[in-house]
């Protein structure tokens, strides 16, 4: 039986903070390889194998819609439905959308949901787990998969598991999901062997998952029926309807649904996996040195174990230290105790309530023909770097309040500035008027490269009119 899974990439990874930023969380940077936690999720659905997989349906909140589109094609997985939410509302009404979807090809079509930024060291346990789970499924029970635990965590949710089911003890009732534990009780839960992590991991019968939100969260199906029936077509993108997905009660498939149905089940599983939740769970995964620490990047370490030293930009020095985070930016700097790590939220918060842009976007902005990165501003001027990719554009655009010059440094670009078109080479620069529109492409087959100096009375990123665009912003 062929399986869609659903990839959900809507979470802000505020604990990863400050790799991970609300307009480039962690999902789509690569923390443990060369490829993003959403490629390294998508990689783990190969089409042809066993057990089958159709091609995924991903679903993101607008902002990710270009970036993940370009990381998906990099690794190879282009046929795919993408839908966009315009809030986020949680995973039971990303799970009613997903449903409504299968259902409309096959009532009976399974689909798996996963987060996208989820860490599984053992995709043979994976994929074995799922065949298990696929067979619950086409019996009409809603599967959920249990992380067998290997030590009293307090920071993730549990699954008791109840009888075995009929047909064997490869899959269990479930008898009770808990709320993360107290450090006590979490010792209780291992000792006795019933409970299970829980993963997030959910696998369903299209029909029997719409069948259940009809009974126990009929408002929630009713918003998403709503929201699809309002969605159009965005380039690649199913874009749902914007009122009715608001109006969607926030909640998540495990209060809407799995607490309260009669047809929940578990599969516990021993697979390596690590939602990754904090810089403690990255350091726990990856790869150590003679003294137990985890260092990434340029970084010099001098009696000094346990710890994780991930640097970005520049030369980290640490001496003398034990059990603690260090993490550099180009625009900030972590420094934390390894068992304090969970409370990072709490500097994101803080920063938040100071209207801090950090906590937003990095220097460098992502933007579907590329970036661009900040390298100095001052008074009524601003200096950046972009990257445009080949065959790429910008839009047809005008400011109200600055002048550009740009200066080519790697490839080639065709400007547009006002009625004139014309190529320029390395070395070579052009000056955009204030109220003049114009437009950069990148007509080769290598990068492009310019130094753009922006001078004005107002230099934000709101300040741009569009007259065309092919990305339709």
């Amino acid at each position: 039986m062929t399986i869609t899974p659903i990839i959900l990439s809507g979470g802000s990874g505020t604990r990863l903070w400050p790799v991970s930023r609300a307009l480039y969380p962690k999902q789509l940077l690569p923390l443990l390889s060369d490829r993003s936690m959403i490629q390294e999720t998508a990689l783990r659905f190969p089409r042809g194998e066993a057990p089958g997989f159709a091609a995924p349906m991903i679903i993101s909140n607008e902002e990710h819609r270009f970036t993940i589109a370009q990381q998906l094609s990099e690794i190879g997985v282009r046929e795919r439905t993408h839908v966009l939410e315009p809030v986020g509302r949680n995973t039971a009404p990303a799970a009613a959308v997903a449903a409504l979807l299968l259902a409309r090809r096959d009532p009976d079509a399974l689909g798996l949901m996963v987060p996208a930024d989820h860490h599984i060291a053992d995709l043979a346990s994976f994929r074995a787990a799922i065949v298990r789970g696929s067979a619950a499924a086409a019996d009409g029970y809603l599967v959920t998969f249990g992380i067998v635990p290997d030590a009293p965590e307090t920071g993730y949710g549990y699954i008791r598991r109840g009888a075995p089911l009929e047909g064997g003890g490869e899959a269990f009732a479930v008898a009770a999901f808990v709320e993360k534990p107290d450090l006590a009780t979490a010792e209780r839960y291992v000792a006795s062997g019933e409970y299970a992590w829980n993963s997030g991991i959910f696998m369903f019968r299209a029909r029997t998952l719409l069948d259940e939100l009809a009974a126990l969260a009929p408002d929630i199906l009713a918003a998403a029926r709503a929201a699809l029936e309002g969605a159009a077509s965005d380039l690649d993108c199913l874009r749902l309807g914007r009122e009715a997905f608001t109006a969607c009660p926030s909640n998540s498939i495990d209060y809407a649904v799995m607490e309260r149905t009669r047809h929940a089940a578990v599969i516990p599983v021993e697979m390596g996996w690590s939602d990754i939740g904090s810089w403690a769970a990255l350091w726990a995964a990856g790869a150590k040195d003679g003294e137990g620490n985890v260092r990434i990047g340029d970084t010099v370490a001098v009696d000094v174990t346990g710890s994780f030293i991930r640097s970005e930009h520049r030369l980290v020095a640490a001496l003398g230290l034990s059990d603690i985070v260090i993490v550099e930016t180009a625009d900030a700097v972590l420094v934390a105790p390894r068992d304090r790590v969970q409370e990072v939220k709490a500097v994101v918060d803080r920063l938040k309530a100071e209207g801090r842009s950090e906590i937003d976007a990095h220097r460098r902005i992502y933007r579907p023909w590329g970036y661009f990165e900040g390298i100095d501003e001052g008074a009524r001027y601003q200096v950046k770097q972009l990257f445009v990719n080949p065959g790429a554009a910008l839009s047809l655009q005008m400011h109200h309040h600055r002048a550009e010059h740009w200066v080519v440094v790697q490839g080639t670009a065709r400007v547009t500035v006002g009625e004139e078109v014309r190529l320029l080479g390395e070395n070579e620069s052009v000056y955009i008027p204030l109220g003049t529109r114009h437009r950069l492409e990148n007509p080769g087959k290598v990068p492009l490269r310019l130094i753009e100096v922006q001078s004005g009375t107002y230099l934000g990123e709101d300040d741009i009119v569009r007259f065309e665009d092919i990305y339709k912003r």
